[in-house]
């Protein structure tokens, strides 16, 4: 089963995000910012990380520029999930090794439609 971290600061957020997931058949890992991210990607590496980018202690840009430095931390898919919607945004996230972009809110067929085009489902 594939895993995916899930790193937001907004429990209700996780929450939402957890259900669509594990029904698309991911096991969920949970993380309220950056450095609880980073601690479990060095713990277990998952195949996602569904990541806001707007969080206390370190936010969702510091975290996967860290990511992509760990020696395993090109693997993972990241797809933002944030309401940073400008488009200076989304090419500084992409330019910094995110693979995909959602905006806040999302719902089932949103999330369904971006995994299946970076390739997790």
């Amino acid at each position: 089963m594939k895993q995916c971290l899930v790193v937001d600061d907004s429990t209700v957020i996780r929450k939402v995000a957890r259900r669509i997931l594990e029904d698309m058949g991911f096991e969920v890992v949970e993380a309220a910012d950056g450095q609880q991210a980073l601690d479990a990607c060095l713990n277990k590496m998952p195949e996602a990380v569904l990541l806001d980018w707007n969080m206390p202690v370190m936010d969702g840009m510091e975290f996967l520029q860290k990511l992509r430095t760990l020696e395993a931390g090109a693997a993972p898919v990241v797809v933002f999930c944030t309401t940073e919607n400008d488009m200076s945004h989304i090419v500084q996230a992409m330019n910094a090794g995110a693979n995909e972009y959602i905006m806040k809110p999302f719902d089932k067929e949103i999330m369904e439609a971006k995994f299946q085009e970076v390739g997790l489902i």
